[in-house]
């Protein structure tokens, strides 16, 4: 009985051990942090599907890590409005080859991450020219057949390979229709943050589940038509959400945060979100 009980107990110990280290060895996708910068990362461009024609997704070549976070090869990722996006919405129905690479910004929403993209750059696949008998004889008859300490080192082979198989910059495309919208920066502009509830008429389209803000510039009580901005997921935006919705009135916020344009609306991206008070000197 006792043998029996510490062969079960010592079973359970092993798979427990095996079981751990094999979770150990996996890698988890991780959301990586708000604001992570992307700075030249391969992928490719991925289309919706038919009910939702205006989302575009960035598939990862490889994987990305911020330190704590972890975006693994194969995973896509929602691109936000941007200028740079409308390119390369362009450049994807010119082309079907969708391969690009990326600068753009990491933003962080409701435990999702989303890419504000700044720029990017179409690649094309390079075929490997086959050498022909005569240039392998050259090559060896020009190979040094003494070991000196001063000869010239060579570079593996196997670095050669993956430098030839690493897709490049098409220039063709480079010298024809990639001139981007210029972004702009807006500083220290004081202004609300309304939700859906306020836009009835994109309520009535049925996506009220799909919360949107705007950014709505403050008048300072002069009577001026209002200027609004569509607000792009991030954790600025976030923040200010859940300090607006413990508050029964609106809140006044000064922001700062690039501008862009998508398809004639504006966007903007907040990179700070401050609550400012008027004290009542101004009404809305």
């Amino acid at each position: 009985m006792a043998k029996n009980l510490i062969i079960s107990i010592l079973t359970a110990l092993l798979i427990s051990t095996v079981a751990g280290r094999a979770a150990g060895g996996l890698k988890k996708t991780k959301p990586l942090m708000d604001g992570f910068v992307l700075a030249g990362v391969d992928g490719k461009l991925r289309s919706a599907d038919g009910n939702d024609p205006d989302k575009w997704f960035f598939e990862f070549d490889s994987d990305v890590s911020d330190g704590k976070g972890l975006i693994k090869a194969g995973a896509t990722i929602e691109l936000l409005p941007s200028a740079a996006l409308e390119k390369m919405t362009q450049y994807a129905i010119r082309n079907t080859q969708y391969d690009i690479r990326l600068w753009g910004r990491v933003t962080k929403y409701g435990g999702r991450n989303f890419i504000f993209g700044i720029y990017f750059l179409p690649l094309s696949k390079v075929k490997r020219a086959e050498s022909s008998t005569s240039q392998k004889t050259q090559q060896k008859d020009n190979e040094l057949t003494i070991n000196e300490s001063n000869d010239v080192l060579a570079i593996p082979q196997e670095i050669i390979d993956k430098l030839k198989a690493r897709p490049t910059v098409s220039t063709a495309q480079l010298r024809k229709g990639l001139a981007l919208k210029q972004d702009f920066i807006l500083a220290d502009r004081t202004g609300f943050i309304s939700s859906c509830v306020a836009r009835d008429a994109y309520c009535e389209k049925g996506k009220a589940q799909n919360t949107q803000y705007d950014f709505v510039l403050d008048a300072l009580g002069r009577n001026v038509p209002q200027v609004k901005l569509n607000l792009l997921p991030c954790e600025v935006l976030e923040k200010a959400e859940q300090r607006q919705s413990a508050e029964p009135e609106p809140i006044r916020f000064k922001v700062a945060g690039i501008v862009t344009k998508y398809k004639g609306e504006n966007y903007l991206l907040l990179h700070r979100a401050t609550r400012v008070y008027s004290y009542g000197n101004f009404g809305r």
